[in-house]
């Protein structure tokens, strides 16, 4: 298999104030499942306007994450994400720095409850094929942290050639699917790490 491209690694503290905007948030996630799609598509899926939607997206592509693609009708042209993914590394020593990268963290966080509450509100009505196949699982592991990095890498490894910006080979009936991975040390309620 070809080697996939890299993630795009984000450390501007700008860009990761952008990226914490949970409107910001949700149409690149949606862009970057699904593929290229109008302001308009991006208002349905996100529950927002086109015209809010339109905004969000223009300042997206002044950071470079986003641009326009061609249109086949010369109507409303299509944005399309210009990376296959974000990388932003481990937590920043610089405060500032840190601070947005949280605030990113956070955003995620909030967009992955309502994808996930989104799934489970509507799972009767999924057809069976792809209620058979979805999986909401849940692990303790009890590991070093150079196994824990070793396992995300591998995992990692195993689900980067299916990422909508990167496969080319996707069959016909290929839907767009959500799927995340949090792998990090349990805390206690005190705020305290297990032991």
């Amino acid at each position: 298999m070809a080697e996939l491209p890299p993630r795009t690694r984000v450390r501007d503290v700008e860009l990761l104030k952008a990226l914490a905007h949970p409107l910001r948030s949700a149409l690149l996630n949606y862009l970057m499942a699904v593929g290229p799609r109008t302001a308009s598509e991006c208002a349905v899926a996100v529950d927002s306007s086109a015209s809010n939607c339109s905004w969000h997206l223009r300042q997206l592509a002044e950071f470079g994450l986003v641009e326009r693609a061609e249109s086949g009708d010369g109507r409303e042209r299509p944005w399309r994400v210009k990376h296959v993914g974000l990388d932003f590394g481990e937590l920043a020593d610089e405060p500032s720095a840190r601070s947005a990268q949280l605030a990113v963290f956070g955003t995620r966080l909030r967009e992955e409850e309502e994808l996930t509450q989104r799934y489970l509100d509507t799972a009767e009505r999924s057809e069976p094929e792809w209620l058979d196949a979805s999986s909401i699982n849940f692990y303790g592991l009890r590991v070093t942290a150079a196994e824990l990095a070793d396992l995300v890498t591998a995992v990692d490894a195993l689900i980067r050639p299916y990422v909508g910006t990167i496969r080319q080979d996707a069959p016909a009936d290929a839907r767009p699917v959500h799927v995340s991975l949090r792998a990090f040390r349990r805390i206690e309620a005190d705020g305290q790490p297990s032991a």
